[in-house]
């Protein structure tokens, strides 16, 4: 365990980390004694970072029956994608101005890293690369704070959006459609930037129906 975090805290942030990544898939009954021999802590920070978890949403505790991952509840993804893609619409058009050559160059190695991504089918890494494209458009326009603001409502959004990943590899949509934003932004076409984001966040809607089918248990 990291050094830098207390005990209590490092329990939480791995066990949050396991939860997100699909490591602990949704309804996995979780026990205090189970993750306390698994950290080689006492019971203490355990139950502090249930508590923690509890409260985010993360895991559902039942008296008499334990504790568990929480479904994902689509009414919470659906106003995740809700507010995204009407913050993101009025970010992406400020990018337009504001975005660097610098900061253009880093946008298009991480589109190189999902190109790489898409041909090892690493879903976790795909993930990661595509939250970073968006979070260094807002860092890009000085709107770091709104991100993390963001980041609050994220948490079933996102567990649904790795979902996707994992249910179909066919990742090539998503490249295009980072690359054809990231032109728009070059080309400061702020109208087109805007539309383009609007679709690309659309896509969780659309993916809503398949992630149903292939995972019925994991949702509310």
């Amino acid at each position: 365990m990291k050094s830098n975090l207390s005990t209590r805290d490092q329990v939480y942030t791995d066990l949050k980390e396991q939860i997100l990544i699909l490591q602990l898939t949704p309804g996995t009954g979780i026990s205090e004694k189970e993750i306390s021999l698994q950290f080689n802590v006492s019971r203490t920070p355990v139950r502090e970072a249930f508590l923690r978890l509890a409260q985010e949403g993360l895991v559902d505790v039942y008296p008499q029956r334990g504790t568990f991952v929480s479904l994902i509840d689509l009414e919470s993804v659906e106003e995740a994608r809700f507010m995204r893609e009407h913050v993101e619409r009025a970010v992406i058009r400020l990018a337009c101005h504001y975005l660097t050559q610098e900061n253009l160059m880093e946008l298009e190695t991480n589109v190189s890293f999902q190109k790489k991504c898409i041909k090892e089918k690493d879903f976790k890494r795909m993930f990661e690369l595509d939250e970073e494209f968006h979070h260094m458009i807002f860092e890009g326009c000085n709107k770091s704070k709104t991100w993390s603001v963001i980041q609050q409502m994220n948490l079933d959004f996102n567990r649904s959006r790795l979902l996707r990943l994992v249910a179909d590899h066919n990742w090539d949509h998503i490249l295009k459609q980072h690359v054809q934003i990231l032109e728009a932004i070059r080309k400061k076409d702020a109208d087109l930037a805007e539309k383009l984001m609007e679709d690309h966040l659309m896509l969780a809607v659309i993916d809503k129906q398949l992630l149903k089918v292939h995972y019925p248990n994991y949702f509310k």
